[in-house]
């Protein structure tokens, strides 16, 4: 599973990544965390708030954050 934390650094954006990666332990298993930070690739994803949370190139959540149990629903 690849997920993909959008955002271009603000502390939302790093809280975001941080819960992602808690919820990843977890879970447990080998799943890709990758910070995409470029203005143009996140742009890419018609996402027009950050933080956002991408799964295999699908945009699950946009302009919050979310805590690891809520990252592990929608991980589901």
């Amino acid at each position: 599973m690849k997920i993909e934390i959008l955002g271009t650094g603000c502390s939302k954006c790093k809280a975001l990544e941080e819960s992602a990666k808690l919820a990843i332990a977890q879970i447990g298993g080998f799943h890709e965390v990758k910070k995409v930070e470029d203005i143009v690739e996140i742009m890419n994803y018609g996402v027009m708030s950050t933080p956002a949370l991408v799964v295999d190139g699908k945009v699950k959540s946009s302009g919050k954050t979310l805590t690891p149990n809520e990252i592990i629903e929608l991980l589901k």
